[in-house]
């Protein structure tokens, strides 16, 4: 992808994406994910309607007047975005990749988290961690994540969900807000996201295809697989084979769904062929 090409694509998401969060999510966001707690701010004089119990009554007896203490939220919060760029991530029988689904999921997220004026970071992974970018905030920021999420070529197209949380539990040490987007084609994570999900608030964000949840009856085809580049002949006239392979794939979804849920972590189910602006919203307002 040439430069121009890029910047063109890049501004495309941008304007998508930060319309989206500007005037639907920011707000949510805000509600959604609070800050660490109350920080002194200053001392006025009282005023009609002000809780006595914020009376601050040393200043009070000083100035033989009533003052209260004014508290304000200590907002600045740090947001991780852990992004699946395994092989299995660049499937699509609608009219796009998971993948670019989850670069706009992504991009509405940082840019909500920009508008708050929090910390973005960026995890890419694959069966490693192929790039971390430590989170900082200003919109040159989260630029660069957006160029990384559409141009970034992974080195191994498996994936390893376990691994990263692991390094991502000790490249972030204060709590932060943390989003897994992945289509979770992957199991034995549990460990791992128990420890990260007692130290971080964390969200699981499930991509998938409507075409994965099952084989459809085709005959004998050639079937490569996106993560091990295997190729197999499969019958999938057989119903055999078929249900076998839909079991699979449901115990994969349990495994998502029943291993965040024991974790105590949030989590979200988007098709591609599906408004993840409605999920979203209907989280962050779950969670307000």
């Amino acid at each position: 992808m040439d430069t121009k090409e890029l910047l063109k694509k890049v501004r495309k998401i941008e304007i998508k994406t930060r319309r989206l969060s500007d005037h639907i999510f920011g707000g949510e966001y805000h509600s959604t994910f609070k800050g660490r707690g109350m920080t002194f701010s200053e001392v006025r004089q009282y005023q009609y309607g002000d809780d006595v119990r914020s009376i601050d009554w040393n200043v009070t007896a000083r100035y033989n007047e009533p003052f209260v203490k004014v508290f304000e939220e200590e907002r600045e919060l740090t947001m991780m975005l852990m992004v699946d760029v395994s092989g299995s991530e660049f499937f699509g029988t609608v009219d796009r990749f998971k993948r670019v689904v989850l670069t706009e999921i992504s991009a509405t997220l940082a840019f909500s988290a920009l508008q708050n004026n929090d910390k973005v970071g960026l995890i890419l992974f694959s069966d490693e961690v192929e790039l971390f970018i430590p989170p900082k905030k200003g919109k040159s920021h989260v630029l660069r994540i957006i160029r990384e999420l559409l141009e970034f070529e992974p080195k191994s197209h498996q994936t390893d969900i376990s691994g990263t949380l692991k390094f991502l539990s000790n490249v972030l040490k204060k709590k932060s807000i943390v989003f897994v987007l992945s289509d979770f084609m992957s199991a034995d994570y549990e460990h791992n996201l128990r420890i990260t999900g007692r130290k971080h608030d964390l969200t699981g964000i499930r991509v998938y295809d409507p075409m994965e949840q099952e084989l459809p009856d085709l005959g004998v085809v050639s079937m490569r697989d996106a993560e091990t580049g295997q190729v197999r002949w499969i019958n999938t006239h057989s119903r055999k084979i078929r249900d076998a392979y839909s079991r699979h794939y449901g115990q994969q979804v349990n495994y998502f769904r029943e291993t965040f849920a024991r974790a105590g972590c949030g989590q979200l189910d988007c098709r591609v062929d599906e408004s993840y602006v409605k999920k979203l919203l209907g989280y962050f307002k779950q969670r307000a």
